[in-house]
C-alpha cells in the first residue's frame, strides 16, 4: 500500500518501547566474520578508514573503500586478541565482503571465516537495558566498567557469550552474540524480564532519527565518506585503500568544489509517507526550482511524527555547509511537493548522551 501499512501501529509501540523502556531485537541476520593471523591487523588496516590497531575489547566503526574512495562496506571491527578480529557487516553483504577481502589479502598470512550462522544475535536496547540485563550476569554492566564501544565475553543466564555495547537505534544497549545451540536458553531468560519485542520496521525508524547510514541505500561504492558525512571515521595519518582519492576530494571540499552531500530531510506534513526515489527539489531565492537529487532511504519517525528521508544534494549549494543549511527544499510525493527541512546531523539526541550513560 501507499497508505499506512498494517504494521504501522505495531512499529509505533515497538519504537516507543526502545525510546522509553527496553526492547529485544533479533539481529542474527547481520553478517559476521572472524579475521585472524599474524598479519590480521595490517590486513584490516589496509582495508579500513579507521585505525584498528586498538586495545583488545575495543570496537571501531569504519568503512572499506575502493580506489576511487567509494564505500565498499560499512562495518564495525572488534579486536578479540592480538591477531584476531571480529567484523560485523550488513546482512546482504556476505558474498560481496568475502570476495572483497579475498581480493585484497594478497600474500598476507590471514585466515577469513564467515561465522554468520554460528551465532545468534539478540540486541537489548533502551534506557532500561542495563536494569534488565544486570540481574542475569555477575559481570558489571556499569558505564565505568563496560563503556560504550567495548566488547567482552561474559556469562549471562548461564551461557558464555560475547556482549558488545554498541547501538544502531541510538539508545543504551548491548548486542549479545550467542552460540546458536544456546540462543534459546538466553532468549528464555531475557523474556523473564519485562521486555518488549521489536522488529526491523521499528529499527529503521529509530536509526533514521539518529541519522545512521545504511549500506546499499544511503551509502554505496559510488559514494565517499566525505560526501556521506562520515569523515569522522577516517584516520588521515595511516594508509588505506582509497586514501589518495579521498585526499584529492578533501582538497576539493576545502576549495568549495565538492558538489555532493548527504543530508537528512524532515517533512513538514505529518501525513505524507515516503517509499524511496522521490525527487528532491531546491527552491533558490532567485530562479526557478531545480531538481538536485532523490531519496535514498526513508522511514516514518514516531518520535517526530513525520517522515524522514536521506538524500544527496547534488548541486553547487552542497559545497558550503552553511549555505546548504540556509536553503529551502521540497520532496515530490505523488506529483505533489511537500516542504522538507534539511539537517546535517542527528535529529534525536545529537550529542549522543543517551547511548553513553
Amino acid at each position: 500500500t501507499y497508505g499506512l501499512p498494517d504494521w504501522f501501529a505495531n512499529a509505533r509501540r515497538e519504537h516507543t518501547a526502545v525510546r522509553h523502556d527496553v526492547a529485544l531485537f533479533d539481529q542474527s541476520s547481520f553478517a559476521k566474520y572472524l579475521v585472524r593471523g599474524v598479519h590480521a591487523c595490517a590486513f584490516l588496516n589496509r582495508l579500513c578508514t579507521a585505525d584498528v590497531d586498538i586495545s583488545v575489547g575495543r570496537v571501531v566503526y569504519c568503512q572499506w573503500l575502493n580506489e576511487d574512495g567509494g564505500i565498499e562496506a560499512d562495518v564495525t571491527i572488534t579486536r578479540l586478541h592480538q591477531g584476531i578480529y571480529w567484523v560485523v557487516s550488513a546482512a546482504a553483504c556476505v558474498t560481496r565482503d568475502l570476495h572483497w577481502m579475498s581480493r585484497q589479502r594478497g600474500g598476507l598470512n590471514v585466515q577469513i571465516d564467515d561465522i554468520t550462522e554460528r551465532y545468534a544475535v539478540l540486541g537489548v536496547m533502551g534506557p532500561n537495558a542495563r536494569r534488565r540485563l544486570q540481574p542475569l550476569t555477575r559481570a558489571s554492566l556499569a558505564d565505568a566498567d563496560f563503556p560504550f564501544g567495548t566488547s567482552r565475553q561474559i556469562e549471562l543466564a548461564g551461557v558464555l557469550l560475547r556482549a558488545t555495547r554498541i547501538t544502531y537505534v541510538g539508545e543504551l544497549g548491548w548486542e549479545l552474540y550467542i552460540p546458536w545451540d544456546l540462543a534459546e536458553q538466553v532468549y528464555q531468560a531475557l523474556n523473564e524480564q519485562p521486555m518488549s519485542h521489536a522488529g526491523y520496521h521499528a529499527m529503521d525508524s529509530l536509526r533514521m532519527e539518529k541519522a545512521y547510514r545504511h549500506w546499499g541505500h544511503d551509502i554505496s561504492d559510488e559514494d565517499t565518506p566525505l560526501e556521506a558525512g562520515l569523515s569522522f571515521t577516517v584516520d588521515w595519518q595511516k594508509e588505506f585503500i582509497g586514501k589518495a582519492a579521498l585526499l584529492a576530494q578533501r582538497e576539493r571540499l576545502r576549495s568549495g568544489q565538492l558538489n555532493k552531500r548527504l543530508a537528512l530531510f524532515q517533512l513538514s506534513n505529518s501525513d505524507t509517507l515516503l517509499t524511496h526515489d522521490e525527487p528532491l527539489w531546491l527552491l533558490p531565492e532567485n530562479g526557478a526550482p531545480r531538481r538536485v537529487g532523490h531519496v535514498r532511504s526513508s522511514a516514518y519517525s514516531f518520535q517526530f511524527n513525520c517522515s524522514l528521508a536521506f538524500a544527496y544534494v547534488e548541486d553547487t549549494v552542497a559545497a558550503d555547509r552553511g549555505q546548504l543549511l540556509q536553503q529551502q527544499f521540497e520532496l515530490e510525493v505523488a506529483d505533489r511537493r511537500v516542504g522538507a527541512e534539511i539537517s546535517l546531523r542527528s535529529l534525536y539526541d545529537p550529542g549522543n548522551q543517551r547511548i553513553r550513560r
